[in-house]
């Protein structure tokens, strides 16, 4: 990790279509999202104000298994709060997506826990880019979304197919 790398750049190259990592397009997100695939939430929020909170509170309605992450939080949710993915999958099974609330310089753990986990694909929420975790993830064979909100882009599946979960 660099600190004096410009995190913004990488973030504005997604937002501008010119990542240099292979992203998901509109139409293998909504497939993604579609499979219902269970997910490891890392940076899971026992508060009702941060956003992987209210992300996490919607996924769970919508009826997507979740699995918060988060070595400083033992429950989010009602739901047991695991410190890593890999204690996550070891007590609860195989998790396909790994959602990520962490600053951009902090996702190449992530990315790192995904490929050993399993995982199929290395999602980076809403206002995160990281072109080295992406790389990481895509060179192991992960698919990569950044810069996405899961809850925001099944609302856009939902409402291009008439609605519903």
């Amino acid at each position: 990790m660099a600190s004096d790398h410009d995190w913004s750049a990488d973030l504005i190259a997604v937002q501008e279509g010119h990542s240099p990592v292979p992203l998901l397009g509109d139409d293998e997100i909504r497939d993604l999202l579609a499979s219902r695939p269970r997910i490891a939430l890392v940076g899971a929020s026992d508060k009702p104000g941060r956003p992987a909170f209210g992300v996490m509170s919607s996924l769970l309605q919508i009826g997507y298994d979740v699995v918060p992450v988060n070595p400083r939080t033992e429950a989010v949710q009602g739901l047991r709060c695991y410190p890593t993915v890999a204690d996550a999958v070891r007590e609860t099974g195989a998790i396909q997506l790994v959602d990520v609330f962490r600053r951009a310089d902090q996702c190449e753990g992530p990315a790192r826990d995904a490929i050993e986990a399993g995982a199929t694909c290395l999602w980076l929420q809403l206002g995160i880019a990281s072109e080295t975790a992406g790389r990481i993830a895509h060179d192991a064979g992960l698919a990569v979304v950044m810069d996405r909100c899961m809850q925001v882009e099944h609302a856009r599946w939902s409402a291009r197919k008439g609605g519903g979960r």
